[in-house]
């Protein structure tokens, strides 16, 4: 029979193993879990090599949606192997209800004064590091009159040639939400979103879960449109993939991803020393134009190109951002009742 201390370490190993994590960890690494593809490359590039060569410390990184590095965060809850968690602001303030977020001093960080001040949360607990929506994506080679509207993807001759995103991903919960406000619901009741997804199911090629299986769909021609994100969509449009963007008039929904330390964090020093690098005016900026990501750094100025692709200017001023603690409490329930009646 195993003792306690012994079975213990074994859980934790296994866990460890499970997440592609060391069990055993310098005092100098830092686990980074972030999202994967176009975005985990940019992240690479524009944060951890500056915070890699500012500290001396090395980063290691996992990878995976909000909803899959809010599963490694209550696994592992009290003795995380995480030490900064990338999510999605609904998936944050669930995570902050369950009481597994370190609460941070933000004011303490040199840019802390060029930071948009509603970036942060009000408790200090998470940091919304960058401005992103759910819109419209679609090939311009075969869509040659840019979309309009959220209804374009209900259009018949597309049948056969959508994606939609999966509700534990963030544009499947997005175009759920903006289908049932546009069909005159609320979070009162989900029931006229639900019912349009059902009715369009039959014209869609994938529910996908990981943003970066679209590129791979639009590059073969298999998908004409589909719910994206700007970033994802102006990355794949720069390694040739025909894909543009189009923001419904109805609004795009947007999306504020954040940064977190769960509580616990092996390295809480050096998960702050990050959340700098990553805040900081030349993160921002890199990140910006790398990634098509909109700023919360005041002090960072857009080139064309990205200005005309991320939320910015009259697109920013159109974006529709839900009651995200409303959502935090509602998605377990739509997450529920997407699996039985869209899922399928």
């Amino acid at each position: 029979m195993i003792g306690s201390k012994a079975g213990t370490f074994l859980l934790a190993a296994a866990l460890c193993a499970s997440f592609g994590i060391p069990a055993a960890r310098a005092a100098d690494e830092l686990v980074v879990a972030t999202f994967g593809g176009s975005f985990a490359d940019a992240t690479q590039a524009c944060h951890i090599k500056a915070f890699e060569k500012e500290t001396g410390a090395k980063v290691i990184t996992t990878l995976g949606s909000s909803v899959d590095i809010a599963a490694k965060i209550r696994a592992t809850a009290g003795s995380p192997d995480i030490d900064v968690a990338y999510m999605d602001i609904s998936i944050a303030k669930q995570i902050k209800a369950e009481g597994l977020l370190e609460t941070l001093d933000f004011k303490s960080l040199s840019d802390y004064a060029e930071v948009a001040p509603q970036a942060f949360d009000k408790d200090g607990q998470f940091v919304n590091f960058m401005t992103a929506a759910t819109v419209i994506a679609y090939n311009p080679e075969k869509v040659k009159t840019p979309p309009t509207s959220w209804n374009d993807l209900f259009d018949p001759k597309y049948a056969g040639k959508i994606a939609l995103g999966d509700i534990t991903g963030t544009s499947g919960l997005h175009f759920l939400l903006a289908v049932n406000k546009m069909k005159g619901g609320d979070f009162a009741s989900e029931d006229a979103g639900f019912a349009a997804i059902k009715a369009l199911m039959p014209n869609v090629v994938m529910l996908y879960t990981q943003a970066d299986q679209l590129v791979e769909l639009f590059e073969r021609g298999d998908i004409v449109m589909a719910p994206w994100y700007p970033d994802r969509a102006g990355s794949a449009a720069d390694k040739g993939v025909p894909v543009a963007v189009a923001y419904p008039k109805e609004g795009g929904v947007g999306i504020q991803p954040t940064v977190s330390v769960p509580k616990g964090a092996p390295n809480k020093a050096l998960a702050m020393k990050y959340i700098e690098v990553l805040l900081s005016k030349e993160g921002q900026k890199c990140f910006a134009e790398s990634k098509y990501a909109g700023p919360v750094n005041t002090k960072v100025e857009l080139s064309e190109k990205v200005s005309k692709i991320v939320p910015f200017g009259e697109s920013y001023e159109k974006l529709w951002y839900p009651d995200t603690d409303a959502i935090a409490k509602l998605r377990p329930g739509w997450t529920e009742r997407w699996q039985k009646e869209v899922a399928r």
